[in-house]
Order: structure tokens, then sequence, then C-alpha cells
């Protein structure tokens, strides 16, 4: 009799186990919501909250406009690393397990880097938290800044030389690869590529950018790390074409995933690939439909959820195109279609990412706010714990 229990109790656990299948849910965080000196160089944010001026200056626009949206916890510093504490602990008490962090470098300077440096690596829960770096190296314009008419004004160019290249990855090696919690996979630390035509065009070529991620990758070995996982965030930025080669633009662009030797896929916004002026539901069916053309590629795809788009924050003048309807159930349906996908792929890391932990700007967040409360992170809990 006691074999036959314990034969039972093994069972129902080894089904336990299996049931709680363990995903990497990882969530983009926008590290802007503190006084960056770097705001003054080109003269936005001047109350020293960073891109909380614009968040808590938004207005409705029109009849049923969710602006302004008002985060529950308040207009935090999130270069504290007491405010990053709470963060990580709330995040992972609700399955987001992972966040990878916009990373910028400008004029041969780091930008942004202090909620990442002070905030979160200085939490003394951090460890706790995976994390992992995608260089969001678009050319930086006016578009963040509400006080300037000029969209298309540039503060700072998204290219950077060899040289300079070179250099940061020092820096990334040195002060983020090595550390335990920096996200893996195969061994090998993770570090997306946001602009894969802005990358190209500053090392001069195709050629040359391929020879800067070789070398890329011999100093990650160097260093004793297997290497370094580059993946690419797939978007209308990926080169539909190669030394010329016209086709069918999926096929043209992994063309160029496997000429980069890029390891994996994924996306940053839906917003990237799908009009937004629509309302969520359908906004989110066309983009997880886009997961069987995705799937195509040569490398993983691993899937992407968008919660939300509306950037008004950052325009206050007339309207702007925005999703409308959101909710945390129709967030909470497309997280399943994610699931499934991931599910389908056994042999791969089960990672699923999300726009965004804290896109307050762009109305995309994680972050409980004052209308909904828990409700996105409660949705995350519901499918993935």
């Amino acid at each position: 009799m006691k074999r036959i229990y314990l034969v039972f109790l093994l069972a129902v656990c080894s089904t336990g186990l299996s049931a709680q299948k363990k995903y990497d849910i990882a969530a983009f965080v926008w590290p802007a919501y503190f006084n960056e000196p770097r705001f003054a160089d080109i003269g936005v944010f001047p109350d020293g909250k960073g891109e909380w001026e614009a968040v808590c200056q938004a207005k409705s626009k029109f009849e049923g406009h969710r602006q302004p949206r008002v985060p529950l916890w308040g207009y935090q510093d999130e270069s504290d690393p007491e405010t990053q504490e709470k963060i990580i602990s709330t995040a992972l008490q609700y399955g987001v397990n992972t966040f990878i962090f916009d990373w910028y470098w400008y004029d041969n300077r780091p930008f942004l880097e202090d909620v990442l440096n002070k905030g979160f690596l200085k939490a003394k829960n951090n460890a706790k938290m995976k994390f992992y770096l995608m260089w969001a190296n678009h050319t930086l314009n006016a578009y963040l800044d509400p006080k300037n008419p000029d969209k298309n004004q540039v503060y700072w160019q998204g290219e950077v030389s060899r040289e300079v290249f070179d250099g940061f990855t020092d820096h990334l090696i040195k002060d983020y690869f090595k550390r335990p919690n920096y996200y893996r996979i195969d061994g090998k630390p993770v570090f997306a590529i946001y602009e894969v035509s802005t990358f190209i065009r500053g090392m001069g070529g195709e050629q040359q950018a391929r020879e800067a991620l070789d070398a890329f990758r011999r100093k990650c070995r160097d260093a004793g790390l297997p290497g370094v996982h580059i993946q690419a965030i797939l978007w209308g930025n990926i080169p539909a074409t190669l030394s010329g080669t016209p086709g069918d633009q999926t096929k043209t662009q992994d063309n160029t995933v496997k000429y980069f030797g890029f390891e994996s896929l994924t996306n940053y916004q839906w917003c990237h690939f799908v009009p937004t002026n629509q309302d969520y539901q359908s906004w989110g069916e066309k983009a997880t439909e886009k997961y069987k053309e995705f799937d195509q590629f040569s490398v993983p795809y691993y899937p992407h959820v968008s919660i939300d788009w509306d950037p008004n924050p950052r325009f206050p003048g007339g309207p702007q195109p925005c999703v409308s309807n959101v909710t945390p159930a129709k967030f909470e349906t497309f997280l399943r279609v994610a699931k499934e996908y991931a599910d389908a792929h056994p042999n791969r890391p089960p990672l699923i990412t999300i726009n965004a932990w804290n896109e307050w700007a762009e109305g995309s967040c994680l972050e409980p706010d004052t209308e909904f409360k828990y409700g996105f992170l409660e949705a995350v809990r519901k499918v993935f714990k």
C-alpha cells in the first residue's frame, strides 16, 4: 500500500511540476523618469523629473480618450534604488522576471543609464530579477519633447562608428554581461539591437557591420564568456534587401538575419507593423496573426505582446493616432496567444517580451495606474503563474 501511495504521490508531483512551467516574461523598461543630466544639454524637462513632466501634463483630446494616465505609485524617481526595490518585488510577485532596459549611447557617452546603474543595480533585491539590454540606437529627435513643435529636430544621431562601437562593447562586457543575473540564452548574454539599418549605416556598410559583430563575439569569448547572443528587433528597420537582392520581404529579411549571424528575433512594439488607429482587440489580432509569418525565419522568434499605444503626452497639439478600448482582459487574451506560441516551440527558451513596464508617455504600462490599478499585472499572473 505504501508503495502504491508513493507512486501516486510521485505522479501527482510530476504533473504539478509540469503544470508549473516557468516562463521568461521580459518587460521593456523606458529609463527616463529621473533627472538625467543630459536632458539639460538638449533643453528638455527642466523641472528635474524627466519625462514625468510630459506625462503629468497630458490632456484628453477627444471623448473617451484615456489621458492623462496617472501612476498609482505617484511620479517616482526611478533611479532611486528604493524605488527599484519596490518595482522588482512587485514585478516578481506578478510573474515578470526579466527587464529589458532600453539602452542609449549618444556622442560617445551613455544616456539614461542611471535607472539601471544607480537604481536597479543598487537595489538590494536586484539579484532576483534578470535583465538584458536593448541598444536603442535610433536618432534622438524632438519626439519626446512636448514643448518643441518641430518633431524632426535632431538632438543626437543614432549611427555610431566602429571605434565607438568597440569602445562601448568593452563597457557592456565589463559592467553588465558578467553579472550573474544578466539574461542568457545557451549561456550567452543577450544583447538586442533596435535599428539594424542604422547600425549598418554607422559601420559604413554591410560587410563592415558584420565584421564589427564578429569582433564583438570574439571579444566576449576572450573575456571568458561563451560569446554573445545578438537579438534583432523585428520590424521594417531590418533591411528587406541585402547586397541588392530583392524579393519576398520575409525571405530577404531572413537573408539579412543570417548574414549578420543574429540568433533570435522579437518585437519592441506592435505599432511598428500594425496601424494603431483602431480597437485594441483588432490591433492585437492582426499583430499576433503575424506570429505565423515570423515563424518562417531561420532563427527563433520570441513572441511579443504590446499593452497599448498612445503617444499623445509627447504631442500637446492635435490628437495623434492611438489604440482604443484597451482593457486588462483583452491584454490577457493575447498573452495566452503568446503562451501558446511559446508552448508550441518547446526546444526554445520560453521567452515572451512585453511592451512595456513603464512606457507612460506612450501609454503602454504594466505599472499600476489609477484606472485599472494592478489589472495588467494581474493578467500576467493569471496566464503565467
